[in-house]
Formats: structure tokens, C-alpha cells, sequence
């Protein structure tokens, strides 16, 4: 059976400022399903930012547990994101579940994944999907050769991306805190 490819994510954090950035294609197998996925979105009374690749319904199963460690742990991104990685590497439903997170709020980034893994990347970039490492090789050059700030850095990025990936479009959508 075909299986989904869909997106980009890239999150940016520089000078106080962090961005999340994600095209809107989604393909199954060698066909373009959707061009308009919001893959991107503002969490906990809009102070965390959040943003999936891989299964749809596998992400929005994730949203819904994240959201409740936010609740459960009044906004923590660091403790909510270790309590989802905790249970998505032990629990046996979760396990199985094909997709990765990128969240961010204005002073930590990390990406999760069912691996266990929690990172929260040293150059204050990370992406993840299909054209994960075109955006982050973009945005890491652009980072050090230019001015730009989060948000511009993180547009181009995938944009950039979207130029070589056939499985990232240019129907970018963004979020910003700061």
C-alpha cells in the first residue's frame, strides 16, 4: 500500500523571536491529494507553537495528547514534552504511530519523536518530513551568511526546499511568537 508523504516543518528561533513554518502538500503515493494542509499551529492560549510531519490522523492524535500535558502541567513545554515522549515510546497504541512533532515557545524548541527522542537542537533550528534536511541545510546557511530574522529565515528555508522536494510545496504557512 502507497503511503502518505507529507511536508515540511521547519522551526526557527533567533534574537527572541521563534517561527514555524509548513508547506501544504500532502501526496499519496505519486499523486498531489491536498495543496492546502495547515501543518502548523498555535497551542496553549496561543503561547506554544506546534507543527507535524508524516500520518494526518497519526499527528492530530499526538495534538490531542500534547495539548493535554499543556493542561496538565499549566504551559510547561519541557515538562509536557518529555511526559508525551514518555508515554508515546511506552504506551502500545502510540508506539505505532507514524508521525514527528516540532514544538516551540519563545525560550525552548525541540522535536519529539515515538523513538523517544527529545531534542532540542543546538543551532536553534530544526526540520522534520520529506524536504526536512533541504530546509535545514537552507536555513542553516542563511542563518550564518544573512540578517534575516526567524520568521524571514524560516519562509525562505522552505521555500528553498520546496524547490527540490517534490513532496513540499510552496503554500507555506507561518507562525510566530515574539
Amino acid at each position: 500500500m502507497d503511503t502518505f508523504h507529507a511536508t515540511t516543518v521547519i522551526a526557527v528561533r533567533k534574537n527572541g523571536q521563534v517561527a514555524l513554518a509548513g508547506d501544504g502538500q500532502v501526496s499519496f503515493g505519486n499523486t498531489v491529494m491536498k495543496h492546502s494542509a495547515k501543518k502548523v499551529r498555535r497551542l496553549y492560549h496561543d503561547s506554544i507553537l506546534a507543527g507535524f510531519a508524516g500520518s494526518a490522523a497519526d499527528a492530530f492524535t499526538l495534538f490531542t495528547r500534547f495539548e493535554a500535558k499543556l493542561e496538565a502541567y499549566k504551559g510547561q513545554l519541557l515538562r509536557s514534552v518529555v511526559e508525551l515522549a514518555k508515554d508515546w515510546r511506552t504506551d502500545k497504541i502510540l508506539r505505532n504511530l507514524e508521525a514527528m512533532l516540532v514544538v516551540a515557545d519563545r525560550e525552548q524548541l525541540f522535536l519529539v519523536s515515538g523513538n523517544g527522542d527529545l531534542i532540542e537542537p543546538d543551532s536553534g533550528i530544526i526540520a522534520i518530513g520529506s524536504g526536512g534536511q533541504f530546509a535545514y541545510a537552507a536555513a542553516l546557511a542563511l542563518a550564518q551568511h544573512t540578517d534575516l530574522n526567524a520568521e524571514e529565515l524560516a519562509r525562505k528555508a522552505l521555500g528553498i526546499a520546496a524547490d527540490i522536494c517534490i513532496y513540499t510545496n510552496h503554500q507555506i504557512s507561518v507562525e510566530v511568537l515574539g
